[in-house]
């Protein structure tokens, strides 16, 4: 920004370095502009000695000018308050900038419209300088160590999840992709305020782009490998204290049954199914045969009907009256509390 500064009155240390404070908070706000484009003329004047002094601002701008002027009994306060003044108009100027693409504007019929764009898309406007490759190597020189450990958790919590399977992964492999797609010409840059949030963003899709890769190549298991950990050390008594020398532990041996269930499962079914069967003891025999083909066996209404040679509708009604009567058992209630594990068995 040009600055041209008149002084009609004595010139002071204490008058300057008001005049450069202001001046610099004037700069701030006109940051959107060109610099090159902005002319600033600042007038400070006392006539005699018992007047006040007055300060006259006036501000060129690509888009227009703007003047201020204002009288104290001291130099210092008509500065302060001129530059007042001068900010409060500079505002509210950008905002008409901001919004000059929205103006209504009168139109005949016949006329075509006018294509208006925003300010900040004129060659008078300065726009935010995005990062560099230079950027980037600075920023990850100094934070690896926080990247990483943000990708650490993010892994961590989706093997937890079972959202991945564990190692599949590597955190190493995710930081490469992340670099690799910071560095590459390919996407928008952001500023260099938003250098940091971009690169966690990156590492939140690196993670989602291998995830797909290591699902879609499935690593085969050889059923036949041995599924214990290589022994490396030079005497075989520790392991073979527990296990015969000719003990084979497969890979075969070790796979989990997603299908089958636990212990705990089991008991706990068997359990849930004996306290059913004590709470439908007061129930009738139709309702309770009903409630039982449909709850535990899995049968619909339909094949239900077929079983016992009644209708659907009286088959719904039993095994809702069997519902409710389960509902309100006390030992279904001293076991589970307000709750039924048999809201969810409703009727087809």
């Amino acid at each position: 920004m040009n600055v041209h500064i008149s002084y009609k009155l004595r010139k002071t240390p204490d008058l300057e370095k008001e005049i450069n404070h202001m001046v610099e908070k004037l700069r701030k706000r006109l940051q959107v502009f060109r610099p090159e484009l902005l002319h600033l003329k600042v007038v400070v004047e006392q006539v005699s000695p018992r007047k006040a002094v007055t300060v006259s601002l006036n501000l060129r701008l690509p888009s227009g000018q703007l003047a201020a002027q204002r009288s104290a009994q001291t130099a210092v306060a008509a500065i302060k308050s001129g530059f007042d003044d001068l900010l409060q108009q500079t505002t509210r100027h950008k905002d008409l900038l901001r919004s000059s693409h929205k103006w209504a504007r009168r139109r005949s019929e016949r006329s075509r419209p006018e294509a208006q764009v925003p300010f900040e898309q004129t060659l008078a406007s300065v726009r935010p300088s995005t990062v560099s490759a230079e950027d980037i190597r600075c920023y990850v020189n100094a934070n690896l160590s926080r990247l990483e450990l943000f990708v650490e958790r993010e892994l961590y919590f989706r093997e937890a999840a079972e959202q991945m399977l564990p190692d599949s992964i590597t955190k190493d492999e995710v930081i490469d992709e992340v670099i690799a797609g910071a560095l590459g010409d390919g996407g928008d840059k952001p500023d260099k305020l938003g250098l940091e949030p971009w690169l966690y963003r990156l590492a939140i899709h690196a993670i989602g782009d291998l995830q797909a890769r290591s699902s879609d190549n499935v690593v085969s298991v050889h059923l036949e490998e041995s599924a214990r950990v290589p022994n490396v050390r030079a005497s075989d008594e520790p392991e073979l204290q527990f296990h015969q020398p000719d003990e084979m532990l497969t890979r075969e041996s070790v796979i989990a049954d997603r299908r089958a269930s636990t212990p705990e499962d089991i008991a706990s079914s068997d359990e849930i199914n004996t306290l059913v069967e004590f709470a439908l003891a007061a129930v009738q025999p139709r309702d309770r045969e009903a409630f039982i083909l449909h709850t535990v066996e899995g049968f619909s209404v339909a094949e239900i009907s077929a079983i016992t040679d009644r209708k659907p509708e009286s088959i719904s009604a039993s095994i809702i009256a069997a519902r409710e009567h389960l509902r309100r058992s006390p030992l279904i209630a001293s076991r589970f509390g307000n709750r039924t594990t048999l809201q969810s068995t409703g009727t087809d």
